[in-house]
């Protein structure tokens, strides 16, 4: 469903905030993995790409350690594809460094239903065997159909099934934001 379908119920974030987020984000990943000993990121292509480089930098100012950043893409790890979809759009999964023995933060804009995060560890694992996995967020919407749950989240928004969670991310968009939509009634036609 394309934007113009939908209806803007509120700004949730703007870049000034998003850019908080991530400065927090990346304190609580060092934190926890008590320095950036050992320690990749791996952005889920789209947006999870340049938040992860972001992330990356933000660990670099503060440690002083280059983080290394891969790009994951899922497509064929997906259960949720159909075949109302004509072809889906690959991108090329760029990992270069071994993930082994590593500790792993994948990288994602919104977390929903969890299947993202189900395929991400999918094609992960495929590349080799981390000694940890974790998972970060800009935002965090509920509504899960598999139990995965984000270690490190940049905003928790409780929404419905009847809104639409978009995260805007430089340079894929024209601006860095977080915005709620509601879908119209008769969402199901489209």
């Amino acid at each position: 469903m394309d934007d113009t379908c939908l209806k803007l119920k509120a700004q949730i974030l703007d870049g000034a905030a998003m850019n908080r987020s991530l400065i927090r984000i990346s304190h609580e990943i060092t934190e926890r993995n008590k320095g950036a000993q050992d320690l990749v990121l791996v952005g889920i292509i789209r947006r999870g790409v340049p938040l992860a480089r972001r992330i990356a930098t933000q660990i670099e100012r503060m440690e002083g350690v280059t983080v290394p950043v891969g790009s994951l893409d899922i497509t064929f790890y997906r259960d949720d594809r159909t075949s109302d979809v004509p072809q889906p759009v690959l991108h090329e999964t760029h990992i270069p460094f071994d993930i082994t023995g590593k500790h792993v933060v994948l990288v994602d804009d919104v977390i929903y239903t969890g299947r993202t995060v189900r395929a991400a560890i999918d094609a992960l694992f495929r590349l080799g065997r981390p000694s940890t996995v974790g998972l970060a967020v800009m935002i965090d919407r509920g509504l899960r159909e598999l139990p995965f749950k984000p270690d490190f989240v940049g905003k928790n928004i409780p929404t419905s099934h009847r809104e639409v969670v978009r995260v805007r991310v430089t340079p894929v968009d024209a601006e860095d934001s977080v915005s709620i939509y509601t879908k119209p009634e008769d969402a199901d036609a489209f």
